[in-house]
């Protein structure tokens, strides 16, 4: 037998060498500044930040922890572009169409400047309309003109009832409730009387018939007369209030358009030109309201101004993290308010931004997967970069009535979004989402380790001490960084390696620093960071504990002594949360002459997952292709995990299982101290697998239960050696040759360990005589030839 690979205690564990610390206290340690461990990402949000072209949104992707939200913002609050850059945007109200408001651009902090002078001037015209109006000289003049005007209506009436008179009748106001209008009555005996009493003369006989209808037809026509002067009275009227506008428009005009002057010196553009001159039209229009002592709240709220976004205090471009991004979080919304019972009123101060609006200019951080499930906001986010314009409009799916009509001019945005969400997320929109490939054209990957080089072992050192000085924690010792370190190694699952899973790390040292201020320590050691870990570990492991008694009170059959033909310990993981740990399961296969080849059990009781089903196909593949070649398998073999029964998947167990077939086919015992791992491919040989330090820990822990012989251990794939980091107890255990770990390349290494029997070459003539594979090769030739007598008798 060839000599097996037992590793050496220095193989099971990297460790930290002071060495490789380049300081001699954390006092020469500078704080972390930069992103460490990740050139790949930060090369490409790199670009999507500097590439202004459209659709150079950046998706970033990786698991939580890795710094992916440290590092955006970290790189964004290092541009230095100025704010000159950044506008505030106003909404005023559209005089000739309110229910379109219009959208203003005023440089960064002229905004709220606007909104001030707008109110001023508001507050200004109350004051001096008035006093304008009550001026001597406007007096003067508007007395002038209604003198004028109340001659030639007076004359035009006087002439009128001169008229009248002269033909017997008499003009006279008649009281008709609240109103008075004007009446022709005949004149009897030197006195007006009315119709009813003119009648009465005719039936008493005072006068004829004749001359009462001669009466009543002259009346008529003077009524018709009169209705014609009337109208001429209001053409009169109408021309005395057309220089009456005239004169005021000529007396306040100068001053509101004066005041209006002044604020196009203070702000300039095409638009705001626009709006002035529809103010001054307006306020024009309706002077009377200036008049009014007192005046509602809300009396000249068409000319207040919606500051949408200020920019006067922000000092650099906008960064805004969305950490709700709801439709109107993001795109604003028109809102409803009630101005009476039942009455509800929206309108241009009404409009309220969003933080897509805040980042205008800027940056705009969102969670990728808050963004989808939100209604409508998809949607909206690609129209909105597609377009490079947004549309704010009222959103409220769950309201029955709709209260506005308003649409307000659309505001062009210039806005980078970046989205934070996991891989299997962006994929699923790369696929499935023809836009999403169009205003995502950077993808920043974020890698959950880097490699363990000197630079970057230092760089760690750099975290641990801004999270001390941050958080202010008590300094890290040298020793106790390079555990850290250490167990860094371990969460990254490769030696060559360091993780970058930086919110474990911080916890650490969170905890690290409380377990050495209960000691009443100075300084955080390499025993406090230990503390740490395993206090972590026993908040999460109570089932680990419960499987661990359950093995010990043998209500899980695990042996760890002796030798049994057909059974072996494969090493099976779990995962609770984000804990995993390692325990051994009993494998078993039994044989018979049969044609119904290897029975996966597991798989016949739907216990099987498909990556598990997989492996015991390629077992199938690699027995065949070593024993069938000259004979046929006449062979029933079940392959069975004892006592699981809960699914059951991953390919690591399939070596084991195939020591399992290879004892029972022959007869040769294995050792019931050696746990197996690693997956076999159909050539026989052992591939890498997952979690190789949590199953070594975990057969570990069961020995020392059941008590050390010095003759147990583990194999596992030698391409697992580079992933060990185990537990420093394992590795004196191996110092002192209380247990093993064997590193193999294929079966036939393997059943040598577990069985003491050589596996056994193929020569010309067969395998090599009494070694296993010949056993197994004469027990399947027994097998095919009692089929084969079975089948002539039959």
């Amino acid at each position: 037998m060839k000599k097996f690979r037992t590793l050496k205690p220095s193989e099971l564990r990297w460790q930290c060498d002071a060495k490789l610390l380049k300081f001699k206290s954390m006092k020469d340690v500078s704080a972390c500044e930069g992103i460490i461990g990740q050139p790949r990402a930060i090369d490409a949000i790199k670009l999507g930040i500097n590439v202004k072209y459209p659709g150079y949104n950046i998706f970033i992707t990786g698991p939580v922890g890795t710094g992916r939200t440290t590092a955006i913002t970290k790189l964004l609050e290092e541009l230095k572009e100025r704010k000159e850059q950044l506008k505030d945007l106003l909404y005023v109200n559209h005089f000739k169409n309110p229910d379109m408001p219009k959208l203003i651009e005023l440089p960064a902090g002229q905004g709220k400047a606007f909104r001030h002078t707008m109110r001023n001037l508001i507050n200004d015209l109350k004051k001096n309309i008035p006093q304008v109006f009550g001026s001597e000289e406007y007096q003067a003049r508007r007395q002038k003109a209604l003198n004028k005007y109340e001659e030639k209506h007076r004359a035009l009436l006087k002439e009128f009832e001169k008229k009248v008179e002269e033909q017997g009748f008499k003009v006279v106001q008649i009281q008709m409730g609240p109103f008075v209008r004007p009446a022709i009555l005949p004149i009897v005996d030197g006195k007006p009387i009315n119709l009813d009493e003119y009648e009465a003369l005719v039936q008493s006989g005072k006068i004829t018939e004749e001359e009462y209808n001669i009466t009543k037809e002259k009346i008529r026509e003077l009524e018709s007369g009169m209705a014609a002067i009337y109208t001429k009275a209001r053409e009169i009227q109408d021309k005395a209030n057309e220089e009456l506008a005239k004169l005021n428009e000529w007396m306040v005009k100068p001053v509101v358009s004066h005041m209006i002057d002044e604020i196009k010196k203070k702000f300039t553009g095409e638009k705001i030109e626009g709006y002035l001159k529809d103010v001054l039209n307006a306020i024009m229009d309706d002077l009377d309201r200036f008049l009014k002592k007192e005046t509602k709240e809300d009396e000249f709220r068409e000319f207040q101004v919606n500051v949408l976004v200020d920019n006067s205090e922000t000092e650099v471009i906008p960064i805004i993290f969305e950490t709700s991004p709801s439709y109107k979080n993001l795109f604003g919304t028109i809102e409803r308010q009630a101005v009476g019972p039942g009455i509800i009123r929206s309108d241009f101060l009404n409009i309220k931004a969003g933080s897509f609006l805040r980042a205008n200019g800027g940056y705009l951080i969102i969670n990728a997967l808050d963004a989808l499930v939100e209604p409508w906001v998809w949607q909206t986010l690609k129209r909105t970069l597609r377009n490079g314009v947004i549309d704010i409009q009222a959103f409220d799916p769950f309201y029955i009535f709709t209260t506005s009509a308003l649409k307000p001019e659309p505001i062009s945005t210039d806005v980078k979004i970046i989205m934070i969400g996991s891989q299997w997320l962006y994929y699923l929109l790369f696929y499935r989402d023809e836009d999403f490939k169009k205003i995502f054209k950077v993808k920043a990957d974020f890698d959950t380790v880097m490699d363990k080089t000197p630079e970057n072992v230092n760089q760690y050192a750099t975290f641990i001490k801004s999270i001390c000085d941050v958080e202010t924690l008590l300094p890290f010792n040298k020793t106790a960084i390079a555990e850290i370190i250490e167990y860094s190694v371990r969460i990254a699952g490769r030696q060559g390696k360091l993780s970058t899973r930086f919110h474990i790390i911080a916890d650490t040292i969170r905890e690290a620093d409380y377990w050495a201020r209960q000691a009443n320590k100075k300084e955080i050691g390499p025993a406090d960071v230990e503390k740490a870990i395993q206090g972590w570990r026993r908040r999460v492991n109570m089932f680990e504990d419960k499987i661990q008694e359950m093995i010990e009170n043998n209500l899980l059959m695990i042996s760890t002594k002796g030798n049994v033909v057909g059974q072996v310990n494969g090493l099976s993981v779990y995962q609770v949360g984000s804990y995993a740990f390692g325990r051994p399961t009993k494998i078993t296969a039994k044989t018979s002459l049969g044609r119904a080849g290897i029975i996966n059990i597991e798989r016949e009781a739907n216990l099987g997952g498909r990556t598990y089903n997989k492996g015991v196909l390629i077992l199938s593949g690699f027995l065949r292709s070593r024993y069938a070649q000259n004979q046929p398998m006449a062979i029933d073999a079940t392959l069975g995990f004892e006592q699981t029964y809960s699914e059951v998947d991953g390919d690591s167990a399939s070596s084991a299982e195939v020591y399992a077939l290879l004892s029972s086919l022959s007869g040769v015992p294995l050792r019931q101290g050696i746990a197996v791992t690693g997956s076999v491919n159909q050539n026989g040989e052992i591939q890498p697998i997952g979690g190789v330090n949590e199953k070594i820990e975990g057969f570990y822990e069961v020995c020392k239960a059941k008590g050390f012989t010095g003759k147990q251990g583990v194999i596992i794939p030698d391409g697992n050696v580079g992933d060990l980091m185990l537990k420093q107890e394992i590795v004196d255990a191996v110092k002192k040759k209380k247990f093993n770990v064997y590193a193999i390349k294929n079966i036939d290494e393997g059943i040598e360990i577990l069985t003491g029997v050589k596996a056994g070459r193929k020569t010309k003539t067969g395998f090599e005589k009494k070694s296993i594979n010949d056993l197994v090769d004469k027990k399947l030739s027994e097998y095919a030839a009692k089929m084969k007598g079975f089948v002539k008798g039959k």
